[in-house]
């Protein structure tokens, strides 16, 4: 794996993370009154930051903002949020997975094959 592909799944696993952080704000606070939504979206500036370098990944900056407003208003809903937890669960355990192997590949290289 070249030096910016680990560099683009490190952030990847941050946003990630924040995403997750989002996404359990948003089901905790359901049923709060005047509760808007937060989401987390970093993918598009993800992509265009790898086009330009390992610096412009590390330098990206990852936040929580304030949801869109859907057709079906500015409520949580649970059953959308529960998706997106569990995407991003999915997404953060391939991308850990990938590193896992990685690190395996690099340890047989250091090892000389045994």
């Amino acid at each position: 794996m070249d030096a910016i592909s680990s560099v683009i799944i490190n952030k990847a696993l941050d946003g990630l993370a924040l995403r997750a952080e989002a996404t359990a704000q948003n089901i905790a606070n359901a049923n709060g009154r005047n509760y808007r939504p937060v989401q987390v979206s970093f993918e598009e500036s993800l992509r265009a930051a790898a086009a330009k370098g390992s610096e412009a990944v590390r330098d990206l900056p990852l936040s929580i903002t304030a949801a869109a407003q859907s057709a079906f208003g500015d409520e949580p809903r649970l059953d959308l949020e529960l998706a997106t937890a569990a995407g991003t669960a999915s997404r953060y355990s391939a991308l850990l997975n990938l590193l896992g192997r990685e690190m395996q590949i690099a340890r047989i290289a250091v090892q000389g094959g045994q």
